[in-house]
């Protein structure tokens, strides 16, 4: 056998073991995307809209932002929030920073933010005055957080 035959032959035979693999790769993704039993499909973040707030009777209706001292993004969504003209609670997992004219909560990461299965700050979940959560969203920016509650208003 030459050697070009040989490099031929090698050649096949990745091509087909690469389309193998793109063939697995799309079903996976196909199966994620879909949500099917026995995939570790996407996990809800927070908790669903409809369900009771944990912590309502402590915090009452309004925009629950869930932050963190080191977050660079939570200084500007906090400053966002503060104009929205509807009741916030800053909810910190530590420390907590002076913030006037806002309801704050420190050292909540084993309180609050496990309640509300928090994935990364921040976080906003809107509660409306039954006790019900009508969005919970990560929120990476000012933007994020004026479509969020523009789209959904506590009531």
């Amino acid at each position: 056998m030459s050697f070009q035959n040989s490099a031929l032959l090698l050649s096949w035979v990745a091509i087909v073991l690469l389309a193998l693999v793109v063939a697995g790769l799309v079903r996976q993704v196909h199966a994620l995307s879909q949500g099917l039993p026995g995939s570790a499909g996407p996990s809800p973040l927070g908790p669903a809209a409809g369900t009771r707030a944990p912590g309502f009777d402590r915090l009452g209706p309004g925009l629950l932002l869930f932050l963190d001292v080191d977050c660079g993004v939570c200084v500007e969504v906090l400053d966002a929030a503060r104009s929205l003209g509807r009741p916030v609670h800053a909810i910190f997992a530590g420390a907590a920073p002076e913030t006037p004219g806002i309801t704050v909560l420190a050292n909540e990461r084993d309180g609050l933010f496990e309640d509300y299965a928090v994935p990364a700050t921040p976080f906003a979940v809107l509660v409306d005055a039954g006790g019900r959560v009508r969005a919970a969203e990560p929120v990476g920016s000012a933007e994020a957080l004026r479509e969020l509650s523009g789209d959904r208003a506590v009531g």
